[in-house]
């Protein structure tokens, strides 16, 4: 016998009792796009690597380590999306969409980053990101956070998630602080880990966020960033809290808050929650005023967002995630060859009059008692029985599986094709 052949570590399959919980996160985030007015956007998993490197940044983690990157038959470099905000401005400036142009965003899809996989994080892992084009103001950063929490509320999640914010500052503030941190980070050189000492001298404000906890008190007591902002940031942050406030939104200043990629200034934010252990962050983005322009584009403000799909879908509990309408309304069950036949043309009648109708047939035929067990094991509401006598008839037995009345207990009756129909939509409207 050949060997079986694995799945890639890291990437794993989403088999069919797991996939209603995808589908009910995918239509709750679909839903909220349209409630804001937002565009959906698809563009390639695979891109050219050199469009991380310039947009990421060359000493990041990403680039230096998780990137799936190879080359194709032309000799150029490849790389598996492992983030999607840089490839949406790739496409924005490829398609002429961002010049001159207000754009509200959205995408969703697999990314992929080789990584320890561990739970919550994976090689192959799902985002939704959300990209705004055109627009400078901390009104649309405020949007942004406003959409994420009534996410949460929709799917009961408020009590579970807190919102962090900070700001970076512009470019120029930014740079200024690093050289206050660098000299503050070299004075205690001695309780930087290895990787604290790569990133001094290459990107030190991800030091800020070092988990390790050796370092934590000397963190504690680095300069902050936020005390050296520009005027024009601090009062784009002051404006995003008080627009935060307005609006009832509940946030806590995180100052060690610098988000792992190059690109971000001014705004970044992060939901996070404790009841996923190390892998508290669900949601996170910011403000990234200079992308465009390093990829290519004219100056353009820009501000996003991405969350995981995996994390969210840990985070709701079973009860949060069920949805009954995964279930078929009705099973078709067919007695002999008759009716064999003439139920597959009724199942394809019904289909047409109730278009919302979920049917299940019972392909193979089988005695009558294992089509019922195959019925009853799908969770249906109610079965349609087609034998001998219906056909005689003209009518179809209906038995009910389930209470489809409170109070209603099973039953069996036989239906008109006409009440059979009256009958499907109450169920699929319900």
């Amino acid at each position: 016998m050949a060997d079986k052949i694995q799945s890639i570590r890291g990437m794993n399959d989403i088999l069919p009792e797991q996939s209603p919980a995808w589908q009910f996160i995918e239509d709750k985030l679909r839903r909220l796009m349209h409630t804001y007015g937002y565009n959906e956007i698809r563009f390639p998993i695979v891109e050219k690597t050199a469009l991380f490197k310039r947009s990421i940044g060359e000493v990041t983690d990403i680039v230096e380590k998780e990137m799936y990157t190879f080359e194709d038959r032309n000799g150029d470099s490849l790389t598996l999306r492992p983030e999607g905000t840089a490839a949406c401005v790739r496409a924005g400036i490829q398609n002429g969409i961002l010049v001159n142009q207000q754009q509200r965003l959205w995408y969703m899809g697999p990314m992929f980053r080789h990584e320890r996989p561990q739970k919550g994080r994976y090689r192959q892992f799902h985002q939704m990101g959300v990209e705004v084009y055109g627009l400078d103001g901390p009104d649309i950063d405020a949007e942004l956070i406003c959409m994420t929490a009534r996410l949460w509320k929709m799917l009961n999640l408020s009590e579970s998630v807190t919102l962090q914010i900070n700001s970076l500052g512009t470019s120029a503030s930014r740079e200024a602080y690093r050289s206050i941190l660098v000299d503050y980070l070299q004075a205690n050189n001695s309780l930087l880990d290895e990787d604290s000492q790569r990133r001094l001298h290459t990107n030190p404000l991800r030091i800020l966020d070092s988990k390790n906890p050796a370092m934590q008190q000397m963190i504690e007591q680095a300069p902050r960033l936020m005390d050296h902002l520009d005027e024009e940031s601090e009062q784009h942050f002051k404006r995003l809290c008080h627009y935060l406030e307005s609006a009832g939104i509940a946030y806590e200043i995180n100052t060690r808050l610098v988000r792992g990629l190059d690109y971000y200034s001014k705004t970044v934010f992060e939901w996070v929650t404790d009841k996923l252990g190390a892998q508290g962050t669900i949601c996170a983005g910011g403000r990234y005023d200079t992308l465009v322009k390093q990829l290519g584009g004219r100056d353009t403000s820009a501000v996003g967002f991405a969350m995981g799909l995996e994390r969210l879908i840990s985070l709701l509990t079973t009860e949060q995630l069920t949805d009954s309408k995964q279930h078929p309304h009705a099973v078709l069950l067919m007695m002999g060859d008759a009716a064999q036949s003439a139920g597959f043309t009724l199942a394809e009648q019904l289909r047409d009059a109730v278009s919302d109708v979920r049917l299940l047939t019972v392909c193979g035929a089988g005695s009558f008692k294992s089509q019922m067990k195959r019925a009853d094991k799908s969770q249906a509401q109610i079965a349609l029985i087609l034998g001998d006598d219906e056909l005689a008839n003209n009518t179809i037995s209906i038995k009910y599986l389930r209470s489809v009345q409170d109070n209603n207990k099973p039953q069996q009756e036989q239906l008109t094709h006409q009440q059979l129909i009256n009958l499907l939509e109450s169920l699929s409207a319900g």
